[in-house]
Parts: structure tokens; sequence; C-alpha cells
């Protein structure tokens, strides 16, 4: 799988695929997380500045009790060097610990704004964008990317600045005892470079292909396993796994790659800490025998360099989680390239009339789905719309509910484009409900709050009496009984008429029904759909019809073939013109009556 291309201007999301944020993005993104806490991150900083300073004692110490002992210092002048070592040794202890805990505070808020920045641009995205580019990319970003730039926020980030503090430090120590021991030094690290250089130059690739695979593979578990009855009801048990196998081995294809850069980079760097150390103890031993630098210095040198193993070790270590997180992040913060959904205007409705005229739809840059439609429906009025499958009905109520955008045309309600709404004015004028469905985590009282936060108890009881969902009184806890994983399990049509008690709360002016009692059986459909045209006296109801009884309640009907509407009458007028709906209405009233 080829790693995606970084987002280098507007993003293309017309092949379903979110972008991923660039280098630059990552910049920006950075700097401004860190702003947002600069207080913290200042003193995550200076703690580990003053802890590397203290840790550098020791070894300047170490040289100094050398030197003594070569001039033949007493045992209380080493004492004395011995118990600043040690007192040195605890400040640093302390230091580090309250640095530890900086960092800690620092990444736990930083890692929190960034779940809640990625939720609010979720939220903020066009459905239609979320829809294309499939639940498992999204949910992948939101768990395992997300997740991935927490703990390095947390964890990574700030051991790689302590690191990277004390390795500056210790090389300026070095220097700062003899330049030409700290030249020899700076020379001798200069063969990490290499490696390092190879590795920065495939990783950011190879991890963008890794996510990739693993986004790729959780979306097709998840239809999978969604559509587990539709798998077994056709027999394509084994295409199924057959595709989650070509997954999964794509998967380990790309941690294979990620292995292979790993093992080749670790080994590397740890042959070339011990050429520092051997370069300067070589060049220590011909200064020492012209008298140019005196042994505790030598010595001194030596083990600042064995101390400076310890961060380059860490930073090299971290550097693959490093390069991981960097990708997570790129594919985190690449909604932020994304533009949300449009504000909309402010202007309400005149009134609840909708317009469609000569609307023409494609998907993702396709040929047109719908061809030229042209409809017009009052305020209160009940329309169904039926036709084969693939004629275009879902399509239409999606433009009717705003969720897409005509290609050319227009679709109006009370005047203003349906697509310009804001979301709160839209709430309140069109709601879309299909047969799929979902329960949140949380109790009955919880789920239904969504729609109507104000209500009250006996507001949700009517709502849920409104469209036959007597069960819920029988539940053990009633509105308190907790629902999802690890609570009360709903079946399909339980959960299906708890998402209609949500639309009765919603209590729009507009309400688009595109097949949304397909999971109920014939009987408890039809009570659910008389119930909720009662609760929506008033209201206009555009239902996408597959069940012709639902037609036949209808004020009027449009048929759709082919992505246009080919008849639009009342029930009797279009029986009685004996076209393709008076077909559809023999064959299926001839099959009820047998």
């Amino acid at each position: 799988m080829t790693a995606p291309t970084p987002a280098t201007g507007p993003p293309d999301t017309t092949n379903g695929q979110l972008p991923v944020a660039d280098g630059a993005h990552l910049r920006r993104a950075a700097r401004e997380l860190i702003h947002l806490d600069r207080g913290a991150f200042t003193a995550l900083i200076a703690l580990n500045a003053l802890a590397v300073v203290a840790g550098l004692a020791g070894p300047w110490l170490l040289g100094r009790i050398v030197d003594a002992v070569s001039a033949g210092a007493g045992a209380s002048a080493v004492d004395v060097l011995a118990l600043a070592m040690a007192g040195c040794a605890l400040a640093q202890l302390l230091l580090t610990r309250y640095a530890r805990l900086a960092g800690d505070r620092f990444g736990e808020r930083t890692s929190a704004r960034v779940r809640e920045r990625f939720v609010d641009r979720v939220l903020a995205l066009p459905s239609s964008v979320v829809e294309r580019a499939g639940t498992g990319d999204v949910t992948h970003r939101g768990s395992n990317d997300v997740a991935s730039v927490a703990v390095t926020l947390r964890d990574i980030g700030p051991d790689v600045l302590i690191a990277a503090v004390q390795a500056l430090l210790v090389l300026g120590a070095v220097f700062v005892i003899d330049p030409l021991l700290g030249l020899c030094a700076v020379v001798g690290l200069s063969g990490i470079c290499l490696p390092v250089r190879w590795y920065v130059r495939r990783a950011r690739s190879a991890y963008l292909a890794e996510g990739a695979a693993n986004s790729a593979l959780a979306e097709l578990l998840s239809a999978t396993a969604s559509a587990a009855r539709t798998v077994e009801a056709y027999g394509l048990q084994q295409r199924r796994v057959d595709a989650c196998g070509a997954a999964i081995e794509e998967c380990r294809r790309t941690r294979l790659r990620t292995l292979y850069l790993r093992t080749v980079l670790l080994p590397s760097v740890d042959v070339s800490y011990a050429v520092p150390v051997v370069g300067v103890l070589a060049l220590g031993g011909v200064l020492l025998a012209h008298d140019t630098v005196s042994l505790g210095a030598v010595v001194a040198c030596a083990a600042y360099l064995r101390q400076l193993s310890a961060p380059l070790d860490t930073i090299l270590q971290r550097l693959e989680q490093l390069q991981s997180a960097s990708a997570s992040f790129a594919r985190v913060e690449g909604l932020g390239q994304l533009p949300p959904a449009p504000a909309g205007t402010t202007r309400a409705p005149a009134d609840d009339r909708i317009e469609v005229t000569g609307v023409h739809h494609a998907y993702d840059g396709g040929p047109d789905v719908l061809h030229g439609i042209d409809l017009s429906v009052r305020a209160g009025e009940r329309l169904a719309v039926v036709g084969p499958s693939g004629a275009g009905k879902s399509t239409l109520g999606r433009l009717l509910a705003g969720i897409d955008a005509p290609r050319t045309g227009a679709v109006t309600v009370g005047g203003v484009p349906v697509r310009d709404l804001g979301p709160e004015v839209l709430r309140r004028q069109v709601v879309l409900i299909t047969q799929e469905h979902h329960v949140f985590l949380g109790t009955v009282r919880d789920n239904l709050l969504i729609a109507g936060r104000a209500a009250t108890d006996t507001d949700l009881r009517a709502a849920l009496a409104a469209v036959g969902a007597e069960w819920a009184d029988e539940l053990p806890d009633g509105l308190d009984t907790v629902l999802g994983a690890g609570g009360h399990r709903l079946d399909g049509s339980q959960a299906q008429q708890l998402a209609l008690a949500r639309v009765v709360l919603a209590d729009p002016h507009t309400l688009i029904l595109d097949e949304a009692t397909a999971l109920l059986d014939p009987g408890t459909a039809r009570h659910t759909e008389r119930a909720l045209a009662a609760v929506l006296t008033g209201r206009t109801v555009i239902a996408v019809a597959h069940r012709l009884h639902t037609a036949h309640d209808a004020d009027r009907i449009a048929v759709m073939d082919g992505g246009r509407i080919t008849e639009l009458g009342s029930h009797d007028a279009l029986v009685a013109s004996g076209g393709a709906y008076a077909a559809l209405w023999r064959s299926w009233h001839g099959e009820r009556r047998s």
C-alpha cells in the first residue's frame, strides 16, 4: 500500500480518504499546543535543565577527586568532594521528580486538548465527508492515533526533551574542561548521523502506510461485523474472509517494513557510542604525556561521554516512537485541513414549503444519479417516494435533508437553500432518519435527552409511547436502565423505535423517513408509522417507502426510476392511470391477498 501523500494544498476528499497534515501544519499545531500551556512547558524545561546541571557535577567532582589524590591531598578533602557529589545526586533526584510531574501534567492537559479538538472537528465536518471516509478510518484516528499522540505528549516528548537538554549540557561540559577533547567527542559522535538520517528519510512514509493499512483493516472488519446477517444470507463468508485476510497481510507487510527500519537503526547506533569514548581516551593519553591536560580532566571527560550514552540512547530509542507518533499526529491533524460544515445562514425560512428545482446530482465526480428533479412539497403534506432499488430515492432524501448538495439546481425550504441552513436551524426544520440507528452508551433517559435536553420524564415516556415502545416500561430500571455494552441490549426493532422517539422529541417541521421502519416486522412497522404520523400531525412527512401501505396512506406519491420522477399524484389517481405505480400496487396487493 502506498503511503498517503501529505497535503500541500486544499485537500481532495473526492476519493473518500481523509487528508494527512503536512510538516508545516504539524509544526504550527505543535506550537499552538505549547502556547496554550506555556507555563507548564517552561517549568518542564527549567526543572529538567536544573536536574541535568546537578547531574553534571558528578563527573566533574570525580575528576577533582582524582586530581586531589594525585596531588597527595588528605582524606578530609576527598570526603568533602564525595559529600558534594552525594548532595548533587540528591538535588538531581528531587529536580527530576518534579520535572517528571510537570511533564506529566503538561502531557495530560495537552493530550486532552488534542482529543477534544479531534472530536470537535469530526462533529463539525459535513456528514457526507465522514460517511465517505468510513467509520474505520475515523475510528482508528480517534482511538489509536489520538492515543499514540497522547502517549507521546505525556511520556515520549518529555523524555526526549530531557535527554536532548542533558546531551547538550554534557557536551558543553566536555568543551569547558578541554576544547580539544570536546572536538574529538563531537567528531566521534558524527558517525551516528548516517544511520539516523537513513532512518528518518524512510520512517514517515512507512509509518503513514502502516496507519493507512490499519485503518483499512478496521473499516473492513467493522463493515463485515455490522453486515454479518447480510453476509451470511448471501453466502459471502468466504469472500469477506479472503478480503479480511488480504487486509491483514497488508498490515503485516507494512509492520515488517517499520520493523526492518528499527533493526537497521538501533544496532548501528549502539556501535557508534564507543567511538567518542575511545577517541577521547586515546587523545587524552597523548595530551597527558605532554602535560597539556590533567589526569582528572581526561577521567572527567571520559565519564561525561559515558554519561552521554544514556540521553542519546533515549533519543534514538524514542526516535522510532516519535516517527510513529508524528505519522499519527499528521493523521489526527489532517482533519484540521478539511473545511467544516458551512455555518449557514441564521435567516429562518419563511415557511415549510420545500422546492426542488432542476436538480442533478452525482457522487464523487461520477455520472449523475439524479436527472432534472423538479418537486414541490407543501407544508404539512405527506409525500411517499417509491421506486425500484437504485432509482435515487435515498439520494433525493439526503438532498432534502441538506446532507449533500446538488451538483446543479436548488433545494430550498421556505425560500432558503437547505444546504445553507445553520445546524441549529436545520435540525429544527428538517430531520432525516434512516434504517441505520445507534444506541449510545448510557441510560434510556440519556439516549432520549440527546434530542430534547429540556424534556421531562413525562415527555420522554410520551415520546416512547408515541412510537409504540411500551417495552421501555418493562426494563429493569425503566428510564434509568443502562444500554449498550455491559448493560441491557436492545434488539434491532427496539433500537429503531428508540431512534424514532428521539425524532418525536426533536419536533422538526419536516421529517424525512428513509425506510426508517425497515427493521420492524410489518405489524409493528404499521403501528409505529401510524403512531408517528399521529404525533406529527401538521408536519411535513416525506417517506422513502418500500412497503406500499405507506404510499397508500400518503397525500401524494412520487414514483422514481433511473434518477427521475416518472409519476406524481395521489394513490387513487396513479392506480387509475395504469402506469408503473399501478403495476406495483396490483402486484403487491395481489401478493398480500394471496
